[in-house]
């Protein structure tokens, strides 16, 4: 099952799909009876206990905020669901490369060698982390988002779309990362950087 059943649900929806995943259904905050891209919200977060009970097993989070996408990933493991990484056939990945539990990796997607991508961590449409890169957990590089080698990206750390990150550049816990920006100095903690090169506003 997808957790959510927003835009980044459906995405999501697909990629399980695209990984042979059958996907049963979504859970959502809004339970209105409705599709997302054929998959039927089938009922709130309550419902999770009595779907693994009836045998479903896998949950992939189809949640967009970093901070509630660990939150909840963390829930639905102690519950019992696992929680696989799920890679797009049309990713490139390294052999060498992790990808931990949970993470979303879309199509598009490059990983180099010896990088490193957390536990619920998305990396989105296209975009590209270089060798030896580290992501915390529940972070997401956004559609486009570029990082060179060695950079090392905190927990729930949000990387916007078409941003870009300079060689063993560090962006902090919580730091936003603007769209379009180039951060070619370290980003604290908490942060939010624009621009290019990419400073605090």
């Amino acid at each position: 099952m997808v957790i959510g059943a927003g835009g980044h649900a459906k995405v999501v929806v697909e990629l399980a799909r695209s990984c042979g995943f059958e996907v049963v259904g979504c859970l959502d905050a809004d339970d209105t009876p409705r599709l997302v891209v054929g998959a039927p919200v089938i009922g709130k977060d309550d419902m999770a206990a009595a779907l693994l009970a009836e045998g479903v097993r896998f949950a992939a989070l189809g949640l967009g905020s970093n901070r509630t996408r660990e939150r909840i990933g963390l829930r639905f493991e102690e519950l019992g669901f696992e929680l696989p990484a799920l890679i797009s056939p049309r990713a490139t990945v390294s052999p060498s490369a992790v990808v931990e539990r949970g993470a979303i990796v879309m199509p598009g997607a490059v990983l180099n060698a010896d990088c490193r991508i957390g536990a619920f961590s998305i990396i989105n449409t296209c975009a590209s982390v270089d060798h030896d890169c580290r992501l915390g957990v529940a972070a997401h590089v956004a559609p486009g988002g570029r990082l060179a080698g060695s950079v090392v990206v905190g927990d729930r750390a949000m990387l916007g779309v078409g941003s870009a990150v300079a060689p063993g550049v560090s962006i902090g816990d919580d730091a936003t990362l603007g769209a379009g920006a180039t951060a070619i100095y370290d980003i604290q903690s908490n942060a939010i950087a624009v621009g290019t090169p990419a400073r605090p506003r």
